[in-house]
């Protein structure tokens, strides 16, 4: 049952194959069920998640517009018409919660603007498991996205956040593509000072879960963890 008779409902997505009942509100189904629009940023993604909801979704009924790093930023606005006419719109990112670091920002911030209601729904966030599972500073904490990708730049990237780490207390998390996740680490490790405490998370809420915190130093004399082509989270702390 939907409480507002228009809002934009911001829905969580599981982080993996985990089970919907393991870390989602039976709240989010009620909503879900009663919503006929849908902001995704992946179409196909979104219907197989809403199916692993609710089994007897009428897929077909439903409204999907798609809003992802390719979608022209003249065209988002348009996506939001049913909240003029009165409906609820739900917005699903591909994992976990949308508009952060999503293309979700840009819809929420247009509702804003215009006084419309808008409704974060609980689901997991790799983001603040993250935090939580790593033993770092869980006080002040700042998330960077993806950083260079060239080599030089990179390592110039980890000694700032590391810096920042030493010098605000601060724990810096950022990701990387998958296949490039074994490189990153070796990045980290060939970049940063031995003390520097590095946290390495994948498959959180997952049956392979892995969130693990070692110094650099430790970090060298230990096999390299588990991550290589699945979606991870790299944190660094004092």
């Amino acid at each position: 049952m939907i409480p507002y008779m228009s809002a934009l409902y911001l829905i969580p997505v599981t982080l993996g194959d985990t089970p919907v009942e393991k870390v989602l509100p039976s709240y989010n189904r009620e909503v879900i069920v009663g919503l006929r629009h849908y902001i995704v940023e992946n179409e196909r993604s979104a219907r197989r998640f809403l199916k692993k909801v609710e089994p007897a979704i009428d897929i077909d009924a439903l409204t999907f517009s798609v809003l992802n790093r390719h979608t022209p930023v003249e065209t988002v606005a348009m996506f939001l018409e049913p909240l003029a006419r009165g409906e609820s719109i739900g917005v699903i990112s591909e994992a976990g919660c949308p508009a952060v670091a999503d293309p979700g920002a840009d819809v929420v911030s247009i509702c804003q603007r215009k006084g419309w209601k808008v409704v974060p729904l609980v689901g997991p966030s790799s983001i603040i498991l993250s935090v939580m599972a790593s033993g770092l500073c869980g006080q002040s904490f700042a998330f960077h996205g993806y950083l260079p990708i060239d080599a030089r730049e990179r390592g110039k990237a980890l000694k700032t956040l590391e810096s920042r780490a030493y010098a605000e207390g601060q724990t810096q998390l950022f990701i990387e593509t998958p296949y490039r996740n074994l490189k990153m680490f070796a990045d980290i490790l060939s970049s940063c000072r031995p003390q520097t405490r590095v946290c390495v998370a994948a498959g959180l809420t997952c049956e392979n879960e892995y969130a693990v915190t070692h110094s650099v130093s430790e970090w060298k004399r230990l096999p390299a963890p588990p991550i290589d082509k699945v979606p991870c989270i790299f944190l660094l702390g004092k």
